[in-house]
């Protein structure tokens, strides 16, 4: 698969990374197996884990199926995050940190994560402390490269001011319906609803501090609300959609994953489906380029607007 440089970091890592997310609702029976072995036999060795998947069954699940192949821990790419604890709060004090990566590592039956995010903003961030948490890490070898999810320039700048490591990678949620920040950046001065930064920028910071951007839930519509594919509530999109599938003779699923793949900020989505059907199809999205006059037809077909 075609890959990228992670951030400033000499890691090359695929265009297209694994989510691991739903790994536990995989069946008994080899499931968990043959998904990891079908992502690595196209080349997707990037799995994105958090200590909350499953309770942390999903870490736990992905060892067995990884002791079971018999794969090498240097043919794999484990990305995990720490961070909310069981939705009540989150927790980016030192100690917490160094919990949660042991107990990663634990589950994961691994010596070291090649990266780690900060999953969400905590509000009680104290950057000295993640500083001081990561320093340990990485002396450790038990992490080797860092980054956060949802976070702002300003949040990133804070934390910066104390880190020894650069931060790698920023995992954000973005898709083709939801597209803010970059229809933000498209109605700039603008009066409408579109011109509304919410995230300050968060794209273009990305881009400017080569911080690879990470979209997560690629096919989401809302904030869980569903899949815009086969949706009857995106007929326009889905049409526009379908007509590229035939053209490009792939499935709807890579043409989605294609539409952020031709963002010129490199992103790496990361795929959220436990199907093997369409996990292949999300990775050979690396190989379609669509056009930009394309782009923007998908982008005007969900709805979004030009000035």
């Amino acid at each position: 698969m075609r890959t990228i440089k992670l951030g400033q970091s000499e890691l090359q890592v695929p265009v297209v990374a694994v989510g691991c997310m739903r790994l536990h609702r995989l069946g008994a029976g080899g499931e968990a197996e043959r998904f990891v072995q079908t992502a690595l036999d196209q080349g997707a060795n990037f799995f994105d884990h958090a200590d909350i998947y499953g309770g942390g069954t999903c870490e736990e699940i992905f060892a067995g199926a990884v002791r079971s192949l018999g794969i090498a821990r240097e043919k794999l790419i484990l990305q995990s995050k720490c961070g909310i604890v069981r939705g009540r709060l989150v927790d980016f004090s030192r100690e917490h940190i160094l919990d949660s990566v042991d107990g990663s590592l634990r589950r994961l039956r691994t010596d070291y994560l090649d990266v780690l995010l900060l999953h969400r903003p905590d509000a009680l961030v104290e950057p000295e402390e993640v500083a001081g948490a990561f320093d340990v890490l990485h002396a450790s070898g038990k992490v080797r490269h860092f980054g956060v999810s949802n976070q702002n320039p300003m949040q990133i700048r804070l934390l910066q001011k104390s880190l020894r490591q650069p931060v790698v990678a920023n995992q954000l949620q973005l898709s083709i319906t939801n597209a803010t920040m970059i229809s933000a950046g498209i109605h700039v001065n603008m009066l409408e609803d579109s011109s509304v930064d919410r995230d300050g920028g968060a794209l273009d910071f990305c881009r400017l501090e080569n911080i690879t951007v990470q979209p997560w839930s690629p096919f989401q519509y809302g904030f869980f609300e569903g899949v815009f594919l086969d949706n009857e509530k995106f007929p326009k999109l889905n049409a526009k959609i379908n007509e590229l599938a035939a053209k490009y003779q792939v499935s709807n699923t890579t043409i989605a994953i294609a539409w952020l793949l031709r963002h010129p900020a490199n992103m790496q989505p990361v795929t959220g489906t436990m199907n093997i059907g369409r996990l292949r199809d999300c990775i050979k999205a690396a190989d379609v380029r669509i056009t930009r006059e394309e782009w923007y037809a998908i982008y005007l077909a969900a709805g979004n607007t030009l000035p």
